[in-house]
């Protein structure tokens, strides 16, 4: 897995940079293409009106004369064409324009529009023509020159007027006709790299929880291996004759199975509580208890370690009021796992000392324990409830456990709807603060 995750993160890193590579080169093609149509598009429709006006002026073919006629070129200068503004208004103009464009399906896009003549001088104009014209970089012009077709009788006569379209804003509108088709991309493309995310961190949680039951499955052969060793020790013990006649010594041996077999119970429990709290299964027997009281039964369970580590435990009971609605089984193992962990985690050159406070408000009991153990990180005190966590202790190994203590703790906490905190500085030791609910009389 180790070899193998590092090469799967790479293949899909390039798969998605390929993916996003195509999706930019198809999206640029797709804009060229689309800018290429509309100035096709708009092209063709400033070539057709020209054309119209040109026959609505000029008269068209309507006006080719015979050459039997005779007629001179001093004859036709006399006739004079009318000018664009002679036969049509500004809002006629705008109107052949609009309908040109909704024709072409430009629906949604807007123009400007002139009409000059010979001299490039104004016969009439749209409102914003004069500002939007010399905007080159967003706006795109469109001149078409209008002239007698070819044939007619003022061909090649006078001059000619020209009709000038200008797209406003013409990338903005090109984009806008394209809103599907980019939301689309945008949306796939989220996608992709959503699916990547989710592959890699899927990956990543697989080799953690890989790792997890690696060290789980070690964890848990050494916590049995070695109380399995102490009584097979103790029975062998027993069965010497010497032993056996000696009744103290029976005893001794006797005591030491009997500690040992409640080790590996406690182990057991400890997994199956672990499991119960993952499936959520916590069967609660809610009652009145004294918090007090489990604090004092939980802390003579402990004397033995305590004494052992020269501890020194300072009660400060500040509040008479602690009687809450708790499964007494699993208040008594919460306080019991946060009073391990302060033993556990202790110093080894220093003695042991544990402040356990209480008080209340009108609605929680709150208590806090508090150790001058070896502290946590900001790191560890951010996972320390996680299943299977265990803190990092350097280059000591002498605290052993599952890391499901603290998981367990949280899971009863919230079955209880009470609240835990944690305040710990690296070196200088740890405060857990339990809040659970009182009863309301």
């Amino acid at each position: 897995m180790k070899k193998t995750l590092p090469l799967i993160i790479l293949l899909v890193s390039l798969s998605l940079v390929g993916l996003i590579t195509m999706q930019y080169s198809w999206l640029n093609n797709l804009l060229a293409l689309r800018r290429a149509q509309l100035y096709g598009k708009v092209e063709k429709i400033t070539l057709q009106l020209g054309e119209q006006l040109s026959n609505a002026a000029y008269g068209g073919p309507s006006l080719k004369l015979p050459k039997r006629q005779g007629l001179g070129s001093e004859f036709l200068r006399l006739i004079k064409p009318q000018l664009i503004r002679d036969r049509f208004t500004k809002d006629d103009i705008h109107k052949k324009i609009r309908d040109a464009f909704d024709n072409a399906d430009l629906k949604q896009f807007d123009f400007e529009f002139a009409i000059v003549d010979k001299d490039d001088e104004y016969e009439m104009r749209s409102n914003n023509f004069h500002i939007a014209f010399y905007d080159s970089v967003k706006n795109k012009n469109f001149v078409t020159p209008i002239i007698p077709d070819t044939g007619t009788a003022f061909e090649g006569l006078g001059g000619s007027e020209s009709l000038i379209v200008t797209v406003t804003d013409f990338t903005k509108q090109m984009l806008e006709s394209l809103t599907w088709v980019l939301v689309g991309a945008g949306v796939f493309m989220l996608i992709i790299i959503a699916a990547f995310y989710v592959t890699v961190r899927t990956l990543l949680n697989q080799k953690k929880l890989s790792e997890i039951k690696s060290d789980f499955i070690n964890n848990m052969t050494h916590e049995f291996k070695t109380p399995l060793a102490t009584i097979s020790l103790a029975i062998d013990a027993i069965r010497n004759e010497k032993v056996q006649q000696d009744k103290t010594k029976l005893e001794y041996f006797s005591s030491i199975i009997k500690e040992e077999n409640k080790r590996m119970n406690k182990h057991v429990e400890t997994i199956l509580q672990a499991a119960l709290s993952e499936k959520q299964e916590l069967k609660l027997n809610f009652k009145p208890i004294s918090a007090h009281a489990v604090i004092t039964e939980v802390l003579d369970n402990f004397d033995l370690q305590l004494k052992q580590k020269e501890a020194k435990v300072e009660l400060q009971f500040d509040t008479e009021n602690d009687e809450i609605n708790a499964d007494e089984i699993h208040f008594t193992n919460l306080i019991s796992n946060l009073i391990d962990n302060a033993i556990k985690y202790s110093k080894e050159d220093e003695a042991v000392a544990i402040i356990i406070k209480t008080l209340s408000t009108n609605k929680y009991w709150i208590c806090s324990i508090e150790d001058n153990g070896i502290g946590m990180s900001k790191e560890t005190v951010k996972r320390v409830f996680e299943k299977f966590y265990r803190a990092h202790t350097g280059n000591v190994h002498n605290v052993k456990g599952f890391g499901l203590g603290m998981s367990y703790v949280k899971s009863v906490i919230d079955a209880h709807n009470g609240k835990i905190n944690v305040d710990s500085t690296l070196g200088k030791g740890s405060i857990f603060t339990i809040e659970i609910p009182l009863i309301q009389h």
